[in-house]
């Protein structure tokens, strides 16, 4: 024994991002006081390589080209309960927070904040606690998505309007399509559809409408 202690551990993170300049990065900026143990440029491939590398924390943009980041982070807690998940997105935005932390996120941190809040708020929640970044608003405001909320939705057929409410309560294609008794493929295509008949351009926008519309009504309610 010669008296000198170990040095700590550094906690392991996964870092999913669409956009391979922001991967690196946050790899170039975290890997000091974090090992680095695997990045994924989509959703489907994320919960598998975690099991593999078994992060600490897993650091999550919302939007990705093949899922909804919110499926991703259930995805991720039913998978591995003990993983922390803290959600970095270009969007500092109050109904996305909410979303994140609802579907179980431990923490939600706008890509505007920069790095030193990032690894505060990695330290945070590897302690046990949530963080939301000061630049998200405190409140949501209590509207429809879009003055034409309720014209835009007359546009889906009765079953499209089913899926956008679940799509609103955080829950997955998985589960969707398990609580309707219908294929994974069949849920996927009428998201393509219900995107199209309302002029929504990604996953990510499509998420919100729906918990915006969830919001709205709850609160009408």
């Amino acid at each position: 024994m010669t008296g000198k202690s170990r040095p700590s551990r550094r906690p392991k993170l996964f870092l999913v991002d669409d956009h391979q300049m922001m991967l690196a990065g946050l790899q170039s900026s975290l890997q000091k006081h974090f090992q680095i143990v695997g990045t994924a440029t989509s959703g489907a491939e994320v919960v598998e390589a975690c099991r593999a590398s078994r992060p600490d924390a897993v650091l999550l943009d919302l939007s990705l080209p093949d899922r909804s980041g919110l499926e991703v982070v259930a995805d991720l807690r039913a998978a591995l309960p003990d993983v922390k998940v803290i959600v970095v997105t270009m969007h500092a935005d109050r109904v996305m927070a909410d979303a994140s932390l609802d579907s179980g996120a431990h923490g939600f941190v706008p890509k505007d904040a920069g790095i030193p809040e990032l690894e505060r708020a990695l330290k945070q929640v590897l302690a046990g606690e949530r963080f939301v970044s000061d630049l998200v608003p405190k409140h949501w405001a209590a509207r429809a998505p879009a003055a034409d909320a309720g014209f835009a939705l007359e546009r889906l057929t009765p079953r499209q309007r089913q899926i956008l409410h679940l799509i609103g309560e955080g829950k997955t294609t998985q589960q969707i399509a398990e609580e309707l008794k219908v294929t994974t493929f069949a849920v996927t295509f009428h998201r393509t559809k219900i995107r199209q008949s309302l002029g929504v351009d990604s996953e990510f926008a499509l998420v919100r409408y729906a918990v915006l519309v969830r919001m709205s009504q709850q609160g009408a309610g």
